[in-house]
């Protein structure tokens, strides 16, 4: 392999390089994850950068009109942020599901794997990413990428790491769907992706459910290390029920959603099993905390009758202490998502003491233990929703049980101190096999 140069590397301050899709300001579930990792790095010593997009809204990718991040290099909390500009090819935002579907349709044809992985670079483009990449003489000693099915980053960033000859860790965040329905799962194994994930020195994975999925399909297993997601629980104190009970002019009881607002998400599931509760006396009112509010949502919400909006209280790119208040004045949390790698909302969820619904679905059911620490239900199915909702809200005492039983989990085997230390271990010897020391 042909190297390029570059400063002799160390051990004791390594420099990282993570290549993510979204990062700071915007706040998400894989944002956050690599945000907390970046920073501590840099807290340690060692030196960071971050090359991203200038995306905010999640459809910023595929469509005009959505919200973006204007200031394209800043440092932040130690940490060297680059952003580059999305370049949507012409044509209008369908053009982008059009040209998904075409890349399954084609994995599943011999021969095709090049063709696919160039046509990953098309949805979108970040040509001044891949520029960079091509170009910079920035010595970096190991390449961390995420989300493997937004792989226009990852592929240039892989390619990258190769031409340096410099370890490459992705952790892929596969959504595998619910079980036996590939609809979902499709989009993060095809061919193309598998491949990447097959060349990556290491491959970090959520849960056990997404480690045997890609295992099965070919990662090699001795690649596949189970790390999981984690929470600073005290980033998460302070909240204050009453002050967002008042700031809202809510007395009932709260079922709670936080994240993007969209129907893998089960937002409109959820929206339509309160309808049902609604319908049969239930008094409580629907708190959604929305990170991205996508278009699809957007229109579903202006065909809601209003009296329905009116039991719903929207609250878009909260603040943090916000988010914290309606946690500390919420009865039941609830995200019936199909498209969670983990859902690092449930561990905020229970370090309030807070009763948590979550799909049968992705890896969610190797985080909730049904029945222990909180309830699942099938993805889409409304009324059995409705019913889970209404069982938390009716038995205070099962949902305080459920509670305080995940709040317990989250303390033994889910705090950042643990999972940081695992990552700064397999960066330390991928970086030491790679200098021959291992």
């Amino acid at each position: 392999m042909l190297h390029e140069r570059c400063a002799p590397r160390t051990i004791s301050g390594m420099r990282i390089l993570h290549v993510v899709q979204r990062y700071y300001p915007y706040v998400g579930g894989s944002e956050l994850y690599f945000k907390e990792l970046s920073e501590q790095f840099a807290a340690d010593g060692h030196e960071v950068t971050v090359l991203t997009t200038d995306a905010w809204d999640l459809d910023h990718f595929w469509a005009r009109g959505r919200r973006r991040i204007d200031q394209l290099q800043e440092q932040h909390c130690g940490v060297a942020i680059r952003r580059f500009p999305v370049v949507r090819l012409p044509g209008p935002p369908l053009i982008y599901p059009i040209l998904h579907r075409l890349m399954v349709e084609l994995g599943r044809l011999p021969g095709t794997l090049l063709l696919v992985r160039a046509l990953a670079r098309l949805t979108p483009r970040v040509p001044a990413l891949e520029h960079y990449l091509k170009t910079t003489w920035e010595p970096f000693d190991i390449v961390a990428t995420c989300n493997i099915t937004l792989d226009f980053t990852i592929v240039p960033a892989a390619h990258f790491a190769r031409r340096r000859g410099i370890p490459h860790v992705c952790v892929p965040f596969v959504h595998l769907g619910e079980l036996g329905n590939r609809q979902i799962v499709r989009y993060y194994s095809q061919p193309y992706q598998i491949d990447l994930l097959q060349q990556a020195d290491q491959v970090i994975v959520q849960t056990p459910s997404e480690g045997r999925f890609l295992a099965h399909a070919g990662v090699p297993a001795t690649r596949i290390r189970e790390v999981g997601c984690w929470v600073k629980p005290e980033t998460l104190v302070g909240g204050d029920a009453q002050r967002f009970r008042q700031a809202h002019s809510i007395q009932a009881p709260i079922v709670l959603s936080i994240g993007t607002t969209a129907y893998d998400k089960g937002t409109m599931h959820l929206i339509e099993a309160m309808e049902q509760l609604w319908a049969a006396g239930c008094t409580a009112q629907l708190v959604l905390i929305a990170s991205t509010t996508l278009a699809q949502f957007e229109h579903y919400w202006a065909q809601l009758a209003p009296s329905t909006q009116a039991r719903i209280t929207l609250i878009k790119a909260a603040p943090h202490a916000v988010k914290l208040d309606a946690l500390a004045a919420a009865n039941v949390f609830a995200l019936p998502s199909r498209t969670d790698s983990f859902g690092i909302v449930f561990l905020e969820a229970w370090c309030y003491d807070l009763p948590v619904i979550g799909a049968r679905a992705g890896g969610v059911p190797d985080v909730i233990q049904a029945g222990r620490t909180g309830l699942l239900v099938p993805f889409g199915a409304v009324t059995e929703l409705a019913q889970a909702i209404r069982i938390l809200l009716e038995r205070p005492a099962d949902a305080r049980r459920l509670g305080a039983a995940g709040h317990d989990y989250v303390l033994r085997e889910l705090t950042f101190p643990t999972k940081y230390g695992q990552f700064e271990q397999i960066y330390q010897r991928l970086i030491k096999q790679d200098k021959g020391q291992a």
